[in-house]
């Protein structure tokens, strides 16, 4: 950088610098958020070829990072996040100068008409939209065969610790805060999609209740089971980011059961002994297939977890197994969500439907079917009116064997507070319920060298108490290591 102070700042000091650090910085006047805005530009420029994390940078964002600097001469912070840069999964809608795309060229020109719902109140919040992160092209919902973090409007997103799978689908959000591109970042998750890539990258992840945070102006695949959450190097910055996007949204009827969750007191939640008196159960039914590696990490994680306090209920049975919940509820979800999303969206933009796009992609096949469209192909086959009993079926399976049965009824009955897993080891069950996650980073294995996290599951609701552990958890491992 020509701005040496700039330069030592960005090689000394700016990574791994927590929004708590970064917000007693601007507000001692030692940084703004317009040098923010450029370092992380500098080391964009500078790694982003080895990650290929970042689709494209907000052509404003120093800009309104110069208006937010102003504002806080002024006024003052208007929340944590004031002056903040954050990235955005390339499938949530911004009303500016990006596209919105979910990595594919069949929208690689789409502009999206207005912000999503969650953008707006993060640009309420006073954070900075720094850019678009690439992603497991349409959330990892194209084909079968394809390679979390592959997109063909954006290549391959690449694991910032090595020749690791980077997790999917919110692959970019993932390797790009690994990297140190940016504050924080939002992911999306079906199933999977953000505990994933986080646990592969040492992040925190927090994939929210469905409720908690608004879907409206994100590309989607399922109305069930459909959340977007923080992606952050810490648990406190994860909270951070979460706290700005919590809300209800009269476009998305569920998150009605967010109201509790308002102007709520999330820092409370921090403590460093959340861990004590905590009952934590243990399916090893949902995670057989762990590497030996693996199993000796989570091993020595459940004797750190008893060491803060807690009690292990161990090889608990959920009464449910993955295999039993299926895919039809996101096969038949997924045609009458994207359908709805693509007729709502910019007028110019010529895919109009799921037809419109498979259409697309075999007009191109050398840029765009790499991996094939199998699962585009099953979806479109579908009557798209949610009408066939396959779906019925499907969906009141996965309420009541996910839901009410496995992480509800059972939870409960050997009173239990959360479950304990293994990277997103079983997470789809409570995806498939629509309740929250978080996974923290524990530390990397002797062997490969391969990020290895913890995450903890509850019911409904349960993300204050959830946090309590995790917290308790990364105080204590402090299991994050930069690449």
């Amino acid at each position: 950088m020509h701005d040496k102070k700039l330069e030592n700042y960005r090689a000394t000091r700016l990574d791994e610098m927590t929004i708590s650090e970064m917000q007693q910085e601007m507000n001692s006047g030692n940084l703004t958020s317009e040098e923010l805005v450029l370092m992380y530009k500098e080391t964009i420029s500078v790694r982003n070829k080895d990650t290929n994390a970042i689709l494209e940078i907000n052509p404003d964002a120093l800009q309104i990072a110069q208006a937010l600097d102003y504002e806080r001469q002024q006024s003052g912070p208007r929340s944590m996040l004031h002056g903040i840069p954050i990235l955005l999964k390339d499938n949530i809608d911004t009303a500016d100068k990006m596209h919105t795309s979910a990595g594919s060229l069949a929208l690689e020109n789409h502009y999206a008409l207005r912000d999503a719902k969650i953008v707006e109140k993060l640009r309420q919040a006073g954070a900075v939209i720094l850019g678009k992160t690439n992603m497991t092209e349409w959330a990892n919902f194209m084909s079968e065969n394809m390679t979390n973090g592959y997109s063909s409007r954006g290549g391959q997103v690449k694991n910032p610790y090595g020749e690791f799978d980077v997790g999917g689908s919110s692959s970019g959000s993932a390797a790009a805060i690994a990297s140190n591109l940016a504050a924080a970042a939002i992911g999306t998750e079906t199933s999977g999609s953000i505990i994933n890539p986080a646990a592969q990258n040492s992040l925190v992840g927090i994939k929210p209740t469905v409720g908690l945070t608004s879907r409206t102006g994100i590309i989607p695949i399922s109305h069930t089971q459909d959340v977007p959450g923080p992606i952050a190097r810490t648990v406190a910055d994860a909270v951070v980011l979460l706290e700005g996007i919590i809300g209800v949204d009269s476009e998305d009827a569920i998150t009605t059961l967010a109201k509790p969750f308002e102007n709520y007191d999330w820092n409370q939640h921090l403590k460093e002994e959340g861990l004590k008196g905590v009952k934590l159960g243990v399916a090893r039914s949902l995670f057989k297939e762990i590497t030996a590696e693996q199993a000796e990490l989570f091993e020595k994680a459940l004797t750190t977890l008893r060491d803060c306090g807690a009690e292990i209920i161990d090889d608990i049975d959920l009464g449910v197994h993955q295999e039993d919940l299926g895919f039809a509820v996101l096969l038949h979800e997924f045609k009458v969500d994207l359908n709805a999303y693509l007729q709502e969206s910019n007028p110019n933009q010529p895919m109009r439907s799921l037809a419109d796009v498979i259409a697309f992609n075999r007009i191109n096949p050398k840029d765009t079917l790499k991996f094939g469209q199998n699962l585009l192909e099953q979806a479109n086959e579908l009557s798209g009116t949610l009408t066939e009993r396959e779906y019925v079926e499907a969906l009141e399976r996965n309420r009541f064997l996910a839901a009410e049965r496995g992480m509800k009824k059972t939870l409960e009955e050997i009173g239990v507070d959360a479950l304990v897993l293994p990277q997103e080891y079983g997470c789809n069950i409570g995806a498939a319920a629509g309740f929250p996650s978080i996974t923290v980073p524990y530390g990397f294995g002797p062997i490969t060298g391969k990020p290895f996290g913890i995450t903890f599951s509850g019911q409904a609701f349960t993300e204050p108490t959830l946090i309590e552990y995790a917290y308790a958890f990364e105080q204590k491992v402090k299991g994050r290591r930069k690449p």
